[in-house]
């Protein structure tokens, strides 16, 4: 574990506090989790960024998923 000073705004230090309060965990538990989430999301948004651009390289081509139309068939209703 490594310690770390960081300056915030303190608006934003008095939402934290209050989440923290909320949530029963300590700040920097909080902070912690939340730069995981973010860090989570980051790279989720690069997957989906290479997911994008390997479509515009390679278009999906007429009937090529057409062998799961079955597949996508819930039965009558």
């Amino acid at each position: 574990m490594t310690t770390i000073q960081l300056s915030v705004d303190k608006e934003l230090l008095d939402r934290v506090d209050q989440a923290t309060r909320l949530l029963g965990v300590p700040r920097a538990k909080f902070i912690e989790q939340a730069i995981e989430r973010s860090l989570q999301n980051l790279s989720v948004s690069e997957l989906e960024r290479q997911q994008t651009e390997g479509y515009r390289r390679q278009p999906v081509k007429p009937g090529e998923f057409d062998v799961w139309t079955i597949e996508q068939t819930w039965g009558d209703r």
